[in-house]
């Protein structure tokens, strides 16, 4: 029998190296797109992952007024917003908030996606979203996401 012990490391908060990425959302679908953001955001592409520590890296998304939906959702997926007053919900069409707020799209799928808790806002902090090419985090030299 093998006498050499195997220990499972487990990450530190101290210990964790981030790094940034960019991701073009151009053509993509939204959920496949906001799945794979999640993931990384998460840190479960890396082999030190540990659930109850961040691990995830960086994600600049952009020209996500580009994105696709597939099927009939353009039309028929709804937002809601409701700002707790009577009278106060708000329903939106994919459509509609692409053309208002193409951000918004990536940013609620992704945080519907992350922990319901301190860790997932913490995580969800990371993620920065364009709607168009540009974006000012170049000084952090972020390497494109290969999916």
């Amino acid at each position: 029998m093998d006498t050499r012990s195997y220990k499972t490391i487990s990450a530190k908060k101290e210990t964790v190296e981030r790094k940034w990425y960019v991701i073009d959302a151009e053509g993509e679908v939204v959920g496949r797109l906001c799945s794979r953001i999640a993931h990384v955001l998460r840190g479960k592409h890396k082999p030190s992952f540990t659930p109850h520590i961040d691990t995830g890296d960086y994600i600049i998304v952009i020209n996500a007024e580009k994105v696709r939906f597939t099927g009939q959702k353009l039309l028929q997926k709804e937002y809601q917003t409701y700002s707790g007053y009577q009278g106060g919900q708000k329903i939106a069409t994919a459509r509609e908030l692409l053309a208002r707020k193409p951000f918004a799209i990536i940013e609620r799928g992704v945080k519907g996606m992350l922990p319901k808790n301190r860790l997932g806002r913490a995580m969800f902090k990371k993620l920065f979203v364009y709607a168009g090419s540009e974006h000012p985090h170049s000084a952090q030299q972020p390497e494109a996401f290969k999916f």
